[in-house]
């Protein structure tokens, strides 16, 4: 039995695109925004970032970003952006979750941050059965009362 394989992949390339391009569209179904106003595809191209695809039989299940919070006093403070799975409820959203926060300690972070949409309940309720707390908006984000943001210490 093939399992699901998480891969390196440049957020510019074909696949990626196509799973950022359904991302955006279940967002703006849900939130009213697509989100792509706040990913910059070259934000995982340095040192401290990566972008990661989920993969079964080589095809595509889900995408999720990790890069430096340029914004962030902190320098050790990473955050995730573009987390998608194509299939709800199969462990792909955790897996990648998970891969990324190993990177981020590989890297050198000690705290990971991100932001989702207060409607976005699924988002919201996978962060937190996840560990990850509610914090104060940061960055672009701050006086955002439809934004709900998220930390964890890892």
């Amino acid at each position: 039995m093939t399992k699901i394989e998480l891969v390196e992949s440049a957020a510019s390339a074909d696949v990626a695109q196509e799973l950022m391009a359904e991302l955006s569209e279940k967002l703006r179904i849900i939130t009213g925004s697509d989100g792509r106003s706040s990913f910059n595809e070259e934000s995982v191209t340095d040192a401290g970032a990566c972008f990661l695809l989920a993969m079964f039989d080589n095809a595509a299940l889900g995408c999720a970003a990790l890069r430096p919070l340029a914004d962030e006093a902190e320098p050790a403070t990473a955050e995730i952006k573009r987390m998608y799975s194509r299939q709800s409820g199969k462990g792909i959203g955790k897996l990648l979750l998970t891969e990324l926060e190993q990177r981020a300690r590989a890297f050198g972070y000690r705290r990971i941050v991100l932001e989702t949409r207060k409607v976005n309940l699924a988002a919201v309720s996978f962060y937190q059965k996840n560990g990850y707390r509610v914090c104060e908006n940061y960055g672009r984000y701050i006086g955002r009362v439809e934004a709900i943001c998220f930390e964890k210490f890892v």
